[in-house]
């Protein structure tokens, strides 16, 4: 039986976010916010199962340009793994920088800032949009000759290290704070205090900081605020997302000229006025009501989450013996239940389509896979047309179950 080993990567994250949890709340430390926790956890989830999609794709990339563009054959070698890592940092420290400093780029990485907490759940915050565009700029080692073997196992221990340096609990690491990127220098990077803007981008060396000017220590008793300047306040799974691009299109929309337009998709963030977002919440009515949520209701959510995680884990392990189809379905509910997630937590009325859906899925799936024929699947259509005959009573019901007898209208 031939397994996916990547699978393990999910239950290692997890016993250690829910160890920092654990030690975190030991020390009566308020490190975890439920909500925010759930938000970047989904968004992680998201990333890993479509990772399973797209990582062929990487490695057919790199092999491609290495035996068409590679200005050198380079073989595994000590030295040359050494050198490969630097080269894969430097790299990443210049993605980084620019994911930064220019609005397209900035629209995909987002997302890792979003969250106002700062531990290991926030390390999950990572979209394949944003693996999209650090593949363009990887794409350099293949061209300089790096095998894509080499390059996807060293991408792997690359990836790892940063996880780590999510944290409150590790304070600074003595002589390690002048060559590595610790736990220290993240938190600046990823406050929100205007003194600490834009600084430290390295992943695995704060060399590259030093070199470029862009290194800045955290300062005792400076009390620091993480997530982006203008927070989000939004637990939408689509709208974290998403959020930037549309603001970035209305922006454009409102500028003049094909030259002006271009220099405002390729200039900084400060660029977009922060009242586009609102302008673009109203839109596309996605604002947050501050509805107070119960404990049964947390549970629901936790208990979607918990189960997601689950899933997720026996499809990456068992990926290679799952036809197409299953693994198309599986995706669309989980993808499903992380937008369910988001809606509930923020009370939305609108979830029960979800429901339907997700559950259509389900059924679909159920059938496909234990059924003698495809006879049967007429039973699909039958219970989508009961569904819709009695849809304002399911709706009702469904609210009220979940909200607890809490009806908002208008969501």
């Amino acid at each position: 039986m031939k397994l996916n080993l990547l699978a393990l990567a999910v239950p290692f994250f997890v016993v250690f976010m829910a160890l920092e949890f654990f030690i975190a709340r030991q020390k009566k430390k308020p490190f975890f916010n439920l909500h925010h926790s759930i938000a970047n956890i989904s968004v992680g989830i998201a990333e890993r199962l479509l990772d399973v999609w797209v990582t062929g794709l990487f490695f057919f990339i790199y092999d491609h340009l290495q035996k068409k563009f590679g200005l050198f054959n380079i073989q595994p070698g000590i030295l040359l793994w050494i050198v490969l890592l630097l080269c894969t940092d430097f790299l990443w420290y210049w993605y980084h920088r620019l994911a930064h400093e220019i609005n397209l780029f900035w629209a995909v990485h987002v997302v890792h800032h979003q969250s106002e907490d700062f531990n290991y759940t926030v390390s999950a915050r990572i979209t394949v949009f944003q693996a999209f565009v650090r593949t363009g700029f990887w794409a350099v080692l293949p061209i300089l000759g790096f095998p894509a073997s080499m390059i996807t196992s060293i991408l792997l221990v690359h990836g790892l290290y940063p996880f780590f340096i999510h944290t409150q609990l590790i304070r600074k690491l003595g002589i390690l704070e002048y060559v590595l990127v610790t736990p220290s220098h993240h938190r600046v990077h990823h406050a929100s205090n205007e003194q600490y803007l834009d600084k430290n981008y390295g992943d695995v060396f704060i060399i590259w900081d030093k070199l470029f000017g862009t290194f800045q220590k955290e300062e005792d008793g400076v009390a620091i605020q993480y997530g982006l300047t203008h927070p989000l306040k939004s637990y939408s799974f689509l709208w974290q997302h998403f959020h930037f691009i549309a603001e970035l299109l209305l922006a454009a929309r409102k500028t003049k000229g094909v030259i002006n337009k271009m220099k405002l998709l390729f200039g900084k963030p400060d660029l977009i006025d922060h009242r586009f977002r609102e302008h673009a919440e109203a839109k596309l009515l996605v604002q947050k009501k501050d509805v107070p949520v119960d404990k049964p209701l947390n549970r629901y959510v936790v208990w979607q989450i918990v189960l997601s995680i689950v899933l997720l884990f026996v499809f990456i392990l068992f990926e290679g013996y799952l036809p197409l189809h299953q693994q198309l379905l599986i995706t669309i509910a989980l993808l499903l239940t992380l937008i369910n997630c988001g809606a509930i937590m923020e009370q939305k009325q609108w979830v029960v389509h979800l429901e339907f859906l997700r559950l259509l899925t389900v059924t679909i799936g159920v059938m496909i896979a234990y059924s003698t024929g495809w006879y049967s699947l007429w039973l699909i259509p039958a219970a989508a047309v009961v569904f819709t005959y009695y849809f304002e009573d399911i709706r009702n019901w469904y609210v009220r179950w979940v909200y607890n007898e809490r009806v908002i209208n208008g969501e």
